[in-house]
């Protein structure tokens, strides 16, 4: 848990107080997660996911807390049994009671911050406004839960607001990737496009001020599109991610004839052209996109890259594909200390997204 303190403003962003939004790879206080629900997210499949979600909370368990948001006593005790027959650790499982439209954490959760001291780490919390990828009307509980949350965990918490209306920014955590040291990837179709718009009227520069002002990003690094069967409109986490602070790794397309080649291969160029904070080039490595996924005649969003860095282990998602063996050689090379395991996400993807989507990292007090 975090204590509040009594040296944060919260009418003076957080930047300007010394924080920051750590990378994914930073020690870990938990790993947030809600558990699954909402049959429209897996229509026909909800009976199995709770199943995949507890073979990633048993791996979960073993390196860290594992926070869980339930809408009632009954949704808890349901989800008991699954981690009961598969073997989760219950010591390291704390349930969380409140109701929510849907389970996508990763964009509905609080954005963590951080603010180093001496001999510990302060953890705070920025709330984003949700609205559901500016496509569905349910969102009103979702929208709820980083307050929530930053209030059962005593934290102070930011409600990210720009321009003199003072408007309260749409931001999924889906949408950005950070490296920790003011880097932040983002692509135009997300967050500029008209299609799915989330903040109409911000441009480029707006997002650029306030990604500082909140999440202490010095530069973004603006991406083209996203993948083909991204029900968001283009997050970053299914086409590039950092893996550490100067290095990126980007999905790839080698058939021609495939949608996500031609964007893919834009990403690519602009990647291997940008340059960090003090003007470095990154270091870009290529993973493959696995074979197109399809049920019932949609086109779903598999990407590898929608992987979840947590403490000592990285989770992938895998699809019953030749690429899935490519894909975690890849990993495990990068993420030498690290223990990379494949989780099947033949049927969670059917909810359009996978690991990352449906967690959300709290950051240690006390930082290795």
């Amino acid at each position: 848990m975090s204590k509040k303190t009594t040296t944060v403003n919260l009418d003076t962003p957080p930047f300007g107080q010394g924080f920051r939004m750590p990378a994914e790879w930073e020690p870990h206080e938990a790993t947030w997660l809600t558990w699954p629900q909402n049959s429209s997210d897996w229509p026909g499949k909800l009976p199995v996911i709770p199943w995949v979600y507890g073979e990633i909370i048993r791996h979960l368990t073993r390196h860290e807390r594992v926070c869980i948001i339930v809408a009632d006593e009954g949704v808890e005790q349901r989800a008991w049994q699954v981690l009961g027959k598969v073997g989760v650790d219950r010591q390291q499982v704390e349930f969380f009671r409140m109701p929510t439209n849907r389970s996508w954490i990763r964009d509905s959760g609080p954005l963590f911050v951080v603010r180093s001291h001496p001999e510990s780490q302060e953890v705070a919390a920025t709330a984003w406004k949700f609205n559901a990828w500016a496509k569905y009307e349910d969102h009103n509980l979702d929208e709820k839960t980083p307050g929530q949350v930053a209030a059962r965990l005593k934290m102070h918490c930011w409600r990210p607001i720009h321009g003199q209306s003072r408007r309260h920014v749409v931001l999924e955590g889906g949408a950005i990737d950070v490296n920790g040291a003011g880097l932040m990837l983002a692509t135009e179709e997300c967050l500029l496009s008209k299609q799915q718009h989330r903040n109409p009227g911000m441009d480029r520069e707006d997002y650029e001020k306030v990604v500082h002002d909140y999440l202490g990003v010095k530069k973004v690094i603006w991406l083209k599109a996203g993948i083909v069967g991204d029900d968001t409109h283009g997050h970053v986490d299914d086409v590039a991610r950092f893996v550490d602070r100067t290095t990126v790794v980007a999905a790839i397309e080698k058939n021609r004839s495939d949608a996500n080649h031609e964007p893919l291969e834009d990403n690519l160029s602009i990647l291997k052209d940008a340059r960090g904070v003090y003007f470095k080039r990154l270091r870009v490595v290529p993973i493959p996109m696995p074979a197109p996924l399809y049920f019932r005649g949609q086109r779903l969003p598999a990407s590898y890259l929608n992987f979840y860095i947590a403490n000592n282990v990285v989770l992938v998602p895998t699809f019953n594909d030749p690429n899935d063996r490519v894909a975690l050689t890849i990993l495990q090379e990068l993420f030498s200390s690290r223990k990379v395991i494949g989780i099947n996400c033949t049927d969670l993807v059917w909810g359009l997204g996978t690991i990352h989507c449906l967690t959300q990292q709290q950051p240690a007090q006390q930082p290795e």
